[in-house]
């Protein structure tokens, strides 16, 4: 039987449709099957394409994770927002230790966001929606005003802190404010094989699989957040941490992509994360479990009646991971643009930022729809807003798509504009199919590349020389753009200053 998380949810709202976003974590452009992937199945992803509305041209906030998902939930982009990179907060002490973590909770989780932040779940909250916060978090530690639940979630179950999520056997999760011991013994993020152990023999991995593997205890939360609030319209804000490192998948799966993809090397942990056996097979295993969790989430929807009125977004927070184990390159995951290092995560190119968006609005969406709007993260909370009559703040970047997911046309941006103040710092602006990006600022780099991303998509050819008029407006816009971050981290100077 369900927990009733909120008993009072028991007469139905008819008009407001439920609003489920799930956000998977370092997800590929090309990593599912309705942008091309073919080694990695995923059937349910596959078919809610074919029933819904497939973005070619959306984009993430950011190429890494907090800041990314700072612009999804507050609708602001990079150059304005509260969180513009992973800031791990060490002046606390020892946050990199895991040992030390689970000692002293106030050494969880990354720098708040603001008690008065707008957000998606505290607009929608305030409109008589239910709203619920599962997966990862990562804007705001543990005894902070950047809580889920200090942001609008009247319910979350997870991760509060991204270093733990390094692990998916982690000692303890959060449920609102309080840790959930779960079964597992304390193996600290990054240990590697004992020493002396054979790298080939499966046996020598043991150790990384515990009892209780957190995305499965985290997808039963999300159905019983489900069973208790489908009286009233609900949001659910679905953060997975899958695929992102460490390599780690129910062993069913990786048998399944053992057998279907051979032998292979090992990954032994020499580029940090856990080590792992076979990590072809587990990456697609996770990307494969992921989808069977989605094909039971609708399944579910369905027996309770409310599929017809349940909205579902399936989008990643940013490109594909390039390292520990992961192999952009041989999975085409950032296809048709490059994932491998400097192009995939940590990187404003187009393959750590062009991510999927799948839509599926029953009744709405058109069928097997395509659409090449122009779109990135920081349009979901306009988006949401109208879709369900809630007033769209003042400030925000964002523009509402509704109009595409009805069929219809809507107003492109101008233009799209990022600021990334890490791996050497970074600010791209997308005007059209023109793609102006610099690259290592802190090291003095003042010149922007220009790509033109129809002829050239793998960002090889620079032609800012050709287009004098093109980057005189991209040096008006990343002007215009840009507000100096309170966080001393995050600061850097224009060209010129």
């Amino acid at each position: 039987m369900a927990v009733s998380f909120f008993p009072g949810c028991s007469e139905p709202e008819r008009g407001k449709p439920n609003i489920i976003l799930i956000i998977a974590d370092d997800l590929g452009y090309g990593d599912t099957g309705p942008y091309g992937q073919s080694k990695i199945e995923t059937p349910n992803i596959d078919r809610l394409a074919a029933e819904g509305l497939r973005f070619t041209h959306f984009y993430a906030g950011s190429p890494v994770c907090a800041p990314s998902r700072c612009v999804l939930l507050t609708g602001m982009h990079t150059g304005h927002s509260q969180v513009r990179g992973n800031d791990e907060w060490e002046e606390r002490g020892d946050v990199w230790s895991y040992r030390a973590m689970i000692a002293d909770s106030t050494l969880e989780g990354q720098k708040p966001l603001a008690e008065s932040t707008v957000t998606i779940a505290s607009l929608l909250q305030r409109n008589g929606y239910i709203t619920g916060a599962v997966g990862k978090w990562g804007l705001g530690a543990p005894h902070t005003d950047g809580r889920p639940v200090s942001q609008g979630f009247d319910f979350f179950y997870g991760y509060n802190c991204q270093r733990i999520a390094h692990t998916y056997y982690p000692t303890h999760l959060w449920r609102n404010n309080h840790r959930v011991w779960l079964r597992n013994d304390t193996l600290a993020p990054h240990t590697g094989l004992d020493q002396g152990s054979d790298p080939l023999d499966p046996a020598s991995y043991e150790k990384y699989s515990l009892p209780d593997y957190a995305p499965d205890l985290m997808f039963r939360e999300i159905l019983g957040f489900i069973d208790s609030c489908s009286g009233k319209p609900f949001f659910l804000y679905w953060a997975t941490p899958i695929p992102h490192l460490a390599l780690q998948a129910p062993e069913e799966w990786v048998n399944r992509y053992h057998e279907k993809f051979g032998e292979e090397p090992p990954y032994n942990g020499n580029e940090g994360y856990f080590p792992v056996r076979y990590p072809h097979a587990t990456y697609a295993a996770m990307i494969s479990y992921l989808d069977d969790q989605i094909g039971s989430l609708i399944t579910h929807l369905k027996e309770r009646g409310i599929y017809e009125n349940t909205i579902i977004f399936f989008t990643s927070d940013n490109g594909p991971a390039w390292s520990a184990g992961t192999d952009p390159e041989w999975f085409a995951s950032a296809s048709p643009f490059r994932g491998s290092e400097g192009y995939g995560k940590g990187s404003l190119n187009e393959g750590g930022i062009r991510v999927p968006l799948i839509a599926s609005w029953p009744g709405v969406t058109e069928p097997g729809g395509v659409t090449g709007h122009l779109s990135a993260f920081q349009d979901f909370l306009p988006t949401i807003c109208e879709i369900t009559g809630t007033e769209i703040p003042g400030e925000t970047d964002g523009i509402s798509f509704l109009a595409v997911l009805r069929g219809g046309k809507q107003k492109d941006h101008d233009y799209l504009y990022w600021e990334f103040p890490e791996y050497g710092g970074q600010q791209a602006v997308l005007i059209g199919r023109y793609k102006a990006l610099r690259k290592g600022m802190h090291n003095g780099n003042d010149a922007f590349a220009l790509y033109d991303l129809e002829n050239d998509p793998q960002e090889s050819v620079d032609i800012s020389a050709d287009h004098p008029e093109i980057m005189k407006r991209v040096g008006e816009i990343i002007r215009k753009e840009h507000n100096t971050s309170g966080n001393p981290r995050w600061r850097y100077r224009l060209p010129g200053e």
